[in-house]
């Protein structure tokens, strides 16, 4: 170790210039640099953690978030990977809770938290944050954290989270009410001990934990490397000046926002207990020039099965998304984002659910509810509209045991389907849900040498996208054969509620899965656990987005690329957009034309 980072474990800052330096107001382009400077730390922190865990689901799937929040747990900036259902500020709910658990002064230099527990983060049990200090001369700076879904804390379903059928949040798993995993650099052996005793997969999960500790530190080390360069007060007022060039930017839309208030609702297939009996989802949203409030009190009831959200990761965490995509989609994520959203919702809906709900599935409403929410601004900002996305996690889990060492396994993956479109713009596919971003696939590859089942096929799904002037994305089919037998546990949303469209525009197809078994037969499902033999198949067809506009104001050339690529069938383009085709497949400049007065009434 040298001199330098013998300092820095203990806490000093190497450079007596930098903290003493005095305090002055910096010109715009050093604060910028020193802005683009800690932006860029949880991304590099971000590939470290891919290159050094250890399962799929975090090398490949990115089931994390990284970033940095101020002494009081405002987030000052995360990464690009980082999942939106994150930027709820998860990390700083977790600070929090460790501020008032322990005091800011009883957290020190190499003390690194953990938490998961539902009353705090109200996310599933497998999201788990750790947190350390940045503290330089006994003085905190904030605190580096990062989250990683950890694949299984034991519960009654193997993945804890793959659980579908729970009715309290103790069949879910381990719950780490805010404890000390390292004090002052040292390992609390006996943690680490409980961790390992409390998941069914302890190579994999300490592996992934040590990708999470190592990024942590790191992480702080090179936030003190920046504040021994910059000092402590230029820093400090570099990360007051993110915030208000977020705050700011956030408050120009606000104001653009006609006052009023603006409704909408849809609703979600079930809570997977009682099957079949939907669940409202009724949004208003309350614009004053200054403030944006969303109101959530029109949600359905806490479930009695696992697809709740606790308040942070719940209401909170879908307004927030909704916020951002709406109001500063283009930049790097900042408390500053949120600072005029107030998010208002009593207490026993779905997304506010109490601690002791089952919470397993807490994200799958949440794409739901956040295009709900979309749904109701885009009457107050029709330029930033955009029409319904495929709107669910659609979780199709598999476990079991290994065919020649009888090991177990487990993976975890969620649907891609269409996103919806907007006034100029046609939807996105092959997308996750809005809660996840843009998350890679595990390759089939990876995934055929370490399961026992074969991807058959992945492909996109004609005419699924909705008919508009802009077109809806496409949904996707996915086909497995089972080679081994493994259990299925599937949570998908959005079957009976289609994506829908704007301004006269189509909405898109729903999703599905097929259970097909050796003998032929089908099953139909969304929600619940299939045991699977060999010979049987599943697939897994995901909903498209909603179009936006007439379709038949879709331009000719638009529609006959459409086709070209497969995006949609004749039958569709000719019903849909008025677009036929001769037997031979070329246009029919004269029966389209009649098709298209006759569509435009």
């Amino acid at each position: 170790m040298t001199g330098t980072d013998a300092r820095r474990a203990e806490g000093v800052s190497p450079s007596t210039g930098g903290l003493n330096r005095p305090a002055r107001a910096s010109d715009p382009i050093t604060l910028e640099i020193i802005r683009h400077e800690l932006l860029s730390i949880p991304n590099q922190i971000e590939k470290n953690i891919e290159r050094t865990a250890f399962s799929p689901l975090v090398q490949e799937y990115k089931d994390y978030a990284v970033g940095l929040v101020d002494p009081e747990g405002a987030l000052v900036c995360q990464s690009r990977g980082s999942l939106p259902i994150f930027v709820a500020n998860a990390l700083g709910t977790a600070v929090r809770s460790g501020l008032a658990t322990y005091g800011a002064e009883n957290l020190h230099h190499g003390d690194a938290i953990i938490s998961n527990e539902a009353a705090t983060l109200g996310q599933h049990l497998n999201n788990v944050v750790l947190y350390t200090p940045v503290r330089a001369e006994g003085a905190l700076l904030g605190f580096f954290a990062v989250l990683v879904h950890w694949m299984d804390l034991g519960g009654m379903a193997v993945g804890s989270s793959a659980v579908t059928t729970s009715t309290d949040i103790w069949q879910e798993g381990i719950q780490y009410p805010t404890v000390k995993l390292l004090s002052r650099g040292e390992r609390q052996h006996e943690i680490f001990r409980i961790i390992s005793a409390n998941t069914r997969f302890p190579r994999l999960v300490l592996g992934d934990l040590e990708a999470q500790i190592a990024g942590c530190l790191l992480g702080r080390d090179m936030v003190l490397e920046v504040l021994r360069r910059r000092g402590a007060a230029t820093l400090a007022e570099a990360i007051a000046t993110m915030r208000r060039q977020a705050d700011s930017q956030a408050a120009d839309v606000i104001r653009s926002i006609p006052p009023g208030r603006y409704t909408a609702e849809s609703y979600l297939d079930d809570d997977g207990i009682r099957l079949g009996q939907t669940i409202p989802v009724k949004v208003a949203i309350h614009a004053d020039g200054e403030r944006l409030t969303i109101d959530l009190s029109g949600l359905g009831a806490q479930m009695a099965g696992p697809s709740n959200a606790g308040r942070n990761g719940g209401a909170v965490a879908a307004s927030r998304i909704a916020a951002k995509y709406l109001l500063t989609p283009e930049e790097p994520v900042n408390q500053g984002d949120f600072d005029r959203l107030v998010v208002e919702a009593p207490d026993g809906t779905f997304l506010t659910a109490r601690p002791e709900a089952p919470i397993a599935g807490s994200g799958n409403t949440i794409p739901t509810v956040v295009d709900t929410i979309l749904r109701a601004l885009g009457e107050a900002l029709p330029a930033r509209a955009r029409a319904a996305h495929h709107g669910t996690y659609g979780v199709h889990s598999m476990a079991g045991r290994l065919p020649h060492t009888g090991e177990l396994f487990y993976n975890l993956d969620t649907a891609t389907g269409g996103w919806g479109a907007t006034a100029d713009e046609d939807g996105a596919f092959p997308l996750r849900s809005n809660a996840h971003g843009d998350v890679p696939d595990i390759p089939a590859e990876m995934q055929e040498a370490l399961y026992p089942y074969r991807l058959r096929a992945k492909r996109l799904r004609p005419d699924s996208g909705g008919p508009g002037r802009q077109r809806g994305g496409l949904g996707v089919v996915k086909d497995y054969e089972i080679t081994h037998p493994c259990r299925l546990n599937l949570k998908f949303e959005r079957g009976q509620c289609p994506p829908w469209g704007l301004a006269g525009g189509g909405d898109g197809a729903t999703c599905f899965v097929e259970i097909i078994r050796k003998d032929g037969t089908v099953t139909k499902a969304l929600k619940g656990s299939f045991d699977l033999t060999p010979g049987d198949a599943v697939r897994v067809v995901s909903g498209g987005g909603g179009g936006y506009g007439p379709a038949c104001q879709r331009p000719l050339a638009a529609v006959l690329a459409d086709l070209a690529h497969g995006y949609v069938t004749p039958g569709q383009a000719a019903m849909a957009y008025g677009v036929v085709l001769n037997l031979d497949g070329t246009l029919n400049e004269a029966a389209t034309e009649g098709r298209r007065q006759e569509m435009q009434g």
